[in-house]
């Protein structure tokens, strides 16, 4: 006859140590808590007081208060703000690849092993970057000068009267040679450091066909290095889209030429310590920052179509 046991009854089991899993997710979470703590301070919050801003409007008649939307649709209808919207696409258009395309030259000449003094001329090529952007509008914005700079000499020297590149008409172009010389070193430094990394085996190969330096570039160098440009390209356009040092230290010395309007950047900054606009100036920056992560997008999307 089998004798049946008691079976223990059923309840809750006690309580172990964490298991491993879980103390590696925390583990994760340690190590990125910091990043997260100061992104959520310097970046969300202000993005968030932002839209919380452009949601009202202050009148001198009845203080602050919601308005929804109407800032928005009034900067859609801003003739001011899409004036500055224009002007910096058409920079963007002629001084970004012309940036680029010196910026690659350079990188080539320094890779192709046949530049003398090529860490001289890289370290030269960089120089500009290390320059505040402050001194350099200055430092061009005085060479500049028709009466007291380099054009002024010039004039006085040759008995000529050069263009005044502090005029309306060639104060653009002005601020592009500004941002070039700024930036050139630090895209060619991009497109060099991606240019080092391509398998050397890729070279012997192209050396056994016979190919040539036009086509080692062409079939080698210039595909390599395709995510580089890409993400050149779009840092460039977001720099243009933010262009703002420049026009406001030269307005100093082109008042004619330089409004406060002459970039959204500028117009923004305008607008809330000059005019005490903060709600409509939140707004304007609100969509000047979707423009440029549209634009940035949709060149990031090419640059991966042409990739693939």
């Amino acid at each position: 006859m089998t004798t049946l046991q008691p079976t223990a009854a059923a309840g809750p089991r006690p309580a172990g140590p964490p298991t491993r899993r879980a103390r590696r997710s925390w583990t994760g979470w340690g190590f990125i808590g910091p990043f997260v703590l100061v992104f959520a301070l310097v970046f969300l919050a202000p993005l968030a007081y932002s839209v919380y801003l452009s949601l009202f409007r202050t009148q001198l008649i009845g203080g602050t208060r919601f308005v929804g939307l109407e800032n928005y649709q009034q900067a859609l209808q801003d003739g001011q703000f899409w004036d500055g919207v224009l002007r910096v696409g058409l920079f963007l258009l002629v001084q970004v690849p012309i940036m680029l395309g010196i910026a690659l030259l350079v990188a080539l000449a320094i890779d192709s092993g046949r530049l003398y003094g090529k860490d001289f001329f890289r370290i030269s090529v960089f120089l500009p970057y290390a320059v505040p952007a402050v001194v350099a509008t200055l430092m061009w914005g005085f060479m500049y000068g028709p009466r007291f700079g380099l054009v002024g000499d010039i004039n006085d020297a040759f008995g000529v009267t050069l263009p005044d590149p502090l005029s309306s008409g060639l104060i653009l172009a002005s601020i592009g040679n500004i941002v070039t010389w700024e930036f050139v070193g630090y895209n060619m430094l991009i497109f060099y450091a991606a240019l080092r990394v391509i398998p050397q085996s890729l070279y012997e190969a192209a050396e056994i066909d016979g190919a040539g330096q036009w086509r080692v570039i062409a079939s080698i160098k210039l595909p390599a290095i395709r995510g580089a440009l890409v993400i050149a390209t779009i840092f460039s356009v977001i720099g243009s889209f933010q262009l703002f040092n420049e026009p406001a230290i030269l307005q100093k010395l082109a008042p004619n030429a330089i409004t406060t309007d002459y970039t959204p950047n500028y117009y923004t900054y305008s607008l809330s310590f000059s005019g005490q606009q903060h709600n409509y100036s939140a707004t304007v920056a609100i969509v000047m920052g979707v423009i440029t992560m549209v634009v940035a997008y949709v060149v990031q999307l090419r640059g991966m179509r042409k990739g693939a």
